[in-house]
């Protein structure tokens, strides 16, 4: 038996192919098993890296040291500054989280939540702690935009954050505590924590500029020479769209939550700034939504245009069938196998019968220009 051959997609197959590629990333739940108990540290997750590492900065308002631990004790017996910060790179190791969560005095639902890496932005109240979930968005090659959990626990005496694999959009924070420069090391734990997020609003930005520059070639593309893999691109650029709808949107809530909340872990001078990063995130939000409305106007701009192009083509091929339509008649009348055509034997026949197709055929075309046919 023969093999079948597989057939090749087509550009519109392909781009609704990643759009369900896209939507299932969106809604697929990777947490514990139906039934589980509640508290169960199981990654469910792709792993991203090879081991986990450690970091870890302390500091107050007139010393700093950071190092790279090789295990979680190392980074929770360090000196006595004022402000802790450990960032743990990988979630793949169960029970290093566990190690963590002990380490930390977590709730089981924190470490729970941590290592599964589809989590909703959030933030919850442990009393003692602070739990806050956001999606860091960067972009990587091909214009795609690569989204990674970020976890943060803050507490009275330092913050936590765990991250999918090393690299994120943090540097800035870690710069400015290195320098010394500002606030960053003469508050707390809070404004710790405030800096990070606002790194990762501030990071949205460069994303959605991306975005906004690719719908705009897309949008020249179309008004010049649109062709079908313009389809494709804005299904990308769609499922990169509501990849970013999830991680903005629920900020909102997220942020009003953390002002708005009475806990003795976020003062009222932090309340200040983080204000001012609920303004980025709606900024953010309004961005994201005016991007969707010019990618739903395009892609109707897209379909207008072909439209219109095909009527285009569709007038001409009519306009030029409707000018052949009556010299067909007139060749099919003299074609015909008739023994006595009394005209035939005339000499004036054959070029009466071309001044008469010619003459016919240029009225036609005086009438349809008038009538601004073509």
């Amino acid at each position: 038996m023969s093999r079948r051959k597989k057939r090749r997609l087509t550009a519109a197959e392909m781009a609704l192919l990643k759009s369900i590629r896209t939507a299932r990333r969106l809604v697929t739940w990777r947490g514990d098993a139906p039934g589980a108990s509640p508290g169960t540290v199981v990654y469910t997750g792709p792993r991203k890296v090879e081991t986990v590492t450690f970091d870890v900065m302390r500091y107050d308002e007139t010393s700093f040291h950071e190092e790279h631990p090789d295990t979680l004790d190392a980074c929770f017996s360090g000196g006595q500054e004022r402000v802790t910060w450990v960032n743990v790179d990988g979630l793949h190791e169960a029970a290093q989280l566990q190690r963590l969560g002990e380490l930390a005095g977590l709730h089981p639902l924190v470490v729970e939540d941590m290592v599964n890496p589809g989590q909703r932005p959030k933030v919850e109240d442990y009393e003692t702690q602070l739990f806050i979930v956001m999606r860091m968005l960067r972009i990587v090659a091909e214009g795609s935009i690569e989204e990674e959990q970020l976890s943060l626990i803050v507490g009275p005496a330092g913050v936590i954050t765990v991250q999918e694999k090393p690299g994120d959009v943090l540097d800035p924070v870690r710069v400015r505590l290195r320098a010394g420069t500002g606030r960053s090391r003469r508050l707390g734990p809070d404004y710790l924590a405030y800096a990070i997020m606002d790194a990762v609003v501030d990071a949205y930005f460069a994303v959605v500029e991306n975005l906004s520059d690719r719908l705009v070639k897309l949008e020249e593309e179309v008004l010049g020479s649109p062709k079908p893999s313009i389809i494709k691109d804005m299904h990308h650029v769609r499922g990169e769209l509501m990849v970013m709808k999830r991680a903005v949107w629920p900020l909102r809530d997220l942020f009003n939550a953390l002002i708005r909340d009475e806990t003795e872990l976020i003062t009222a001078e932090t309340k200040i700034f983080l204000r001012d990063a609920h303004d980025h995130a709606v900024h953010v939000i309004d961005a994201v939504e005016a991007l969707r409305d010019v990618l739903n106007g395009l892609t109707d701009l897209y379909f207008t245009t072909v439209s219109n192009r095909m009527n285009e083509v569709m007038k001409v091929l009519t306009v030029i069938a409707t000018m052949f339509i009556p010299l067909t008649f007139l060749v099919g009348v003299y074609g015909m196998n008739f023994d006595y055509m009394p005209e035939l034997g005339m000499a004036w026949a054959y070029p009466a019968l071309w001044g008469v197709m010619v003459a016919l055929l240029a009225g036609m075309i005086i009438y349809f220009r008038r009538r601004g046919w073509f």
